[in-house]
């Protein structure tokens, strides 16, 4: 009873496997990061997430590592990481699909399943780079937020019509906005547009500002 009690707190590996456990978490960690730097495409990145995949991978091996097979310690790390507080929400699904990723490549590093750590790394990495780079999953005709700013006293609106009519398959006035309560006041109209091709944009915005009333234009897509 004593001796099952004493393993308890007794390490059954050695400090050559610890290493070697850890040096694969962090070369697989760094490709994650990697990963994840070249692919995002949100607006708000975030450095310190990227190095937090890195650590996350080790601690997680470190973590596998003390647990073992070890049932107690099991109950115990449950038990200690329950106090923790996460307060900062993961707004995007891919943050949380990295987190996912590290957590169980840390988790076969720490088994000393060296192999499935690194081959998966590659292979997952491989299958969504591929996936990023044809922007699979993405609709092949975005709707986009088409707002135009003219002078209340020359509002040309057909004008408008005429030049989205080129360079959209179709569009749809959704809302229009009197600014300002002056003479001078301006006029917002929002449409909701659809691009023959990506590059028309540039296109359309060009040729909008070009026209005298027109005093602002803004195109806005949303994936969402």
């Amino acid at each position: 009873m004593v001796n099952e009690f004493a393993d308890i707190f007794t390490l059954s590996i050695s400090l050559r496997d610890v290493v070697m456990n850890l040096l694969v978490a962090l070369f697989c960690g760094t490709i994650i990061s990697t990963l994840y730097r070249y692919t995002y495409k949100g607006l708000n990145y975030s450095a310190s997430f990227a190095v937090s995949i890195i650590m996350l991978t080790m601690i997680t091996s470190i973590v596998i590592m003390v647990i073992g097979n070890n049932l107690a310690r099991a109950f115990g790390m449950v038990g200690a990481m329950s106090i923790i507080r996460f307060r900062t929400a993961v707004k995007d699904a891919a943050d949380i699909m990295f987190i996912f990723f590290a957590l169980t490549i840390g988790l076969a590093a720490g088994v000393k399943m060296y192999a499935v750590a690194i081959f998966g790394t590659l292979f997952i990495s491989l299958v969504f780079l591929i996936i990023s780079r044809f922007d699979f999953g993405l609709a092949k005709r975005r709707e986009y937020l088409l707002q135009v700013l003219i002078d209340a006293e020359d509002v040309s609106e057909g004008q408008i019509d005429e030049v989205i009519k080129k360079y959209c398959n179709r569009f749809k006035l959704v809302n229009v906005k009197a600014l300002g309560e002056s003479e001078n006041e301006l006029m917002e109209y929002s449409y909701h547009v659809f691009l023959k091709s990506e590059e028309n944009g540039n296109r359309l915005i060009r040729e909008l500002k070009k026209m005298l009333d027109v005093r602002n234009v803004n195109l806005f897509f949303d994936e969402n």
